[in-house]
């Protein structure tokens, strides 16, 4: 790993001095090609994890200014876009989720709700998973959920052992049942990020590059009317996949299942005043969010997702928890634990994307593309979705979003094609890693139970990334341009326009 680091770090720096010595093409502008060497530095040290991965994202703020890119006033606005702040709102409402255990008696209920026979008890989890992964981290939603499915699987291990007529091996990595909750758990929760705007950073990262390039917005509720049918049938798919063809269970019902849910839900206790005011503020965000398109009053033309988020964030700093103690529903304390890291790393992405733009690298790289005009659009996205999906196995999904969609958006100009088409499709697929543990951290956490190996998980999830490289690319082409209402096979003419002032 130290071996890998270094080789990176000394790979990074050589690509930059090499491309800032080459001669200078007449067909480039000189930032651009200053612009394509701090690119080439940052995606080999993204890529090997050289130095800590948001360390890497504040390389445009030293480098822009001293390359004569744009000036350390230009450069460090991106670090403050305001999807930075709509995901720094989504993260203190998520922790503070947390610190109350609302998301522990979300999970807990779905899962009882769902049923407890084998199958419906691994769908209840990945419904639960993916649910609170469209809110909150991943990271938290999988802890989570594989707490209480270790949980169960003691009780069921233990009521197996016991009954003399089941001659069933519960070992890890052999019983089934272990094998199929833990994959899926990891699984769903990957699933699920994509159905929102701050559910994974590629999608917050898709939408600021876009609106950098080409000056539009997309709005928390289209992104959702796009991505959660898609989320929902990756999630069934996903689930039929593995209780049926994967990993079926050992035994139709299982003994002590239905018996841990309950336990649990009893040790939790009735909900808490906290609890409910949390889920009151929560439930409040979430219909801004989907309604702030529909609200037609003056007061509100200048709100913004990210306001709403930050609105949601500052009452659970205002409400008090505990009036005598002068204690709130979030404290600093709280709040410093939120991903600071992800923050930085979506700043160096729309820093790097900015770059791209205003340094007239994008107009080039569409340039060079052009030849690909006319080429079958639906092959395009398939080969841009494959890539992506295995890039993203050995790679950090936000690092590879930060990658691509600069150029993924020049390509799209260039094939004259509507931009959403290929950088919604590049923003799935960074999400969709199935394979390796060190793909997602859900992957190693799950991977960290013992109840898989990495034959099993690469062997499951090679198939899941095959299907979701067809779902992205279906949905992409036919379901889009349906509910978004948009010709993805031709450039608007309000985003030509917009590209062309920009690259003036």
């Amino acid at each position: 790993m130290i071996k890998n680091k270094n080789i990176g770090l000394a790979t990074g720096l050589l690509l930059f001095i090499v491309i800032l010595l080459f001669p200078t093409p007449e067909s480039l502008p000189l930032e651009a090609k200053h612009v394509l060497a701090v690119a080439a530095l940052m995606a080999s040290w993204w890529v090997t994890e050289a130095i800590p991965i948001p360390a890497t994202a504040l390389l445009p703020i030293l480098l822009f200014p001293i390359l004569g890119v744009m000036s350390g006033t230009e450069v460090t606005q991106p670090y403050a876009h305001h999807l930075i702040y709509l995901f720094l709102g989504g993260f203190l409402i998520a922790v503070t989720i947390e610190k109350w255990n609302l998301h522990r008696r979300i999970a807990l209920y779905t899962i009882e709700l769902i049923g407890v026979t084998p199958r419906r008890i691994i769908l209840g989890f990945m419904i639960a998973s993916a649910s609170l992964s469209m809110w909150i981290s991943n990271t938290a939603a999988t802890m989570m959920m594989v707490t209480i499915g270790l949980a169960v699987l003691k009780q069921v291990v233990d009521e197996i052992e016991r009954d003399p007529d089941l001659h069933i091996d519960t070992s890890p990595k052999k019983f089934r049942f272990g094998i199929a909750l833990m994959l899926g758990i990891a699984y769903a929760a990957s699933i699920g990020g994509i159905a929102t705007l701050i559910g994974t950073p590629p999608n917050a990262i898709m939408a600021g590059v876009i609106e950098t390039h080409f000056n539009q917005n997309i709005s928390f509720l289209n992104w959702m009317i796009f991505a959660l049918p898609l989320s929902v049938t990756m999630l069934f798919i996903t689930w039929y996949y593995l209780t049926h063809f994967a990993f079926p269970s050992e035994i139709e019902h299982l003994p002590g299942g239905k018996e841990t849910i309950e336990r649990e839900i009893d040790e939790l206790g009735k909900m808490s005043r906290q609890e409910k005011t949390v889920l009151l503020v929560f439930g409040l965000v979430a219909i801004l969010w989907i309604t702030r398109g529909f609200i037609k009053v003056e007061a509100f033309k200048f709100i913004t997702d990210s306001t709403i988020a930050m609105a949601g964030a500052l009452l659970l700093f205002i409400i008090p928890s505990n009036l005598k103690k002068g204690e709130f529903l979030l404290d600093w304390k709280t709040a410093c634990k939120i991903p600071w890291d992800i923050l930085i790393l979506f700043g160096g992405g729309f820093a790097l994307a900015k770059g791209f733009t205003d340094s007239g690298l994008t107009q080039v790289i569409a340039n060079q593309l052009d030849v690909l005009q006319g080429s079958n659009l639906l092959l395009i996205i398939i080969a841009v979705t494959t890539v992506v999906i295995i890039l993203t196995e050995i790679t950090s999904n936000t690092a590879t979003a930060s990658m691509f969609l600069p150029i993924i958006a020049a390509l799209a100009v260039a094939m004259y094609i509507h931009p959403y088409t290929l950088m919604i499709a590049v923003a799935l697929a960074a999400s969709f890693a199935f394979m390796l543990p060190v793909a997602t951290p859900p992957n190693a956490i799950a991977f960290s139970s013992h109840y898989f190996t990495i034959r099993q998980m690469a062997r499951t999830g090679i198939w899941l990334n095959l299907i979701g490289v067809i779902l992205i690319s279906l949905f992409v082409k036919f379901y889009l341009p349906l509910v978004w209402g948009i010709d993805i096979n031709e450039l608007p003419e309000n985003i030509a326009i917009q590209t062309t002032l920009l690259n003036k």
